[in-house]
């Protein structure tokens, strides 16, 4: 299992990365494909994945969607033009800082 700690600075990126690949997603589909994807290492809660979106959507990276499944509300999560132009750039950042830090923890070669 993924530290909560180490989570905490990638959550936005995990999000808008799946959003662009997948268009529109709704909550719990959310964290069924970062615990399929992570092997189940990575278990998203509401608690924090909500927060995320509705910061998202205020800053205008995603829009919702409301649909009337029965009597219950699904609310799907998809981004906006500047959402996926977001998305990109902060999974390029994140590859970079990945590969940085595998600079830094990489043992020295011996001489």
């Amino acid at each position: 299992m993924i530290s909560n700690d180490l989570l905490k600075g990638t959550l936005r990126t995990i999000v808008l990365k799946l959003l662009k690949e997948n268009k529109r997603l709704y909550g719990y589909e959310i964290t069924q494909k970062v615990e399929d994807l992570s092997g189940g290492k990575v278990k998203l809660t509401f608690g924090a994945l909500y927060p995320v979106l509705h910061k998202l959507e205020a800053e205008g990276y995603l829009v919702t969607e409301k649909v009337h499944i029965g009597k219950r509300v699904r609310i799907y999560y998809s981004l906006t033009p500047e959402g996926v132009s977001w998305a990109q750039a902060l999974v390029d950042e994140f590859e970079d800082f990945v590969n940085t830090m595998q600079l830094i923890l990489q043992p020295y070669p011996v001489k």
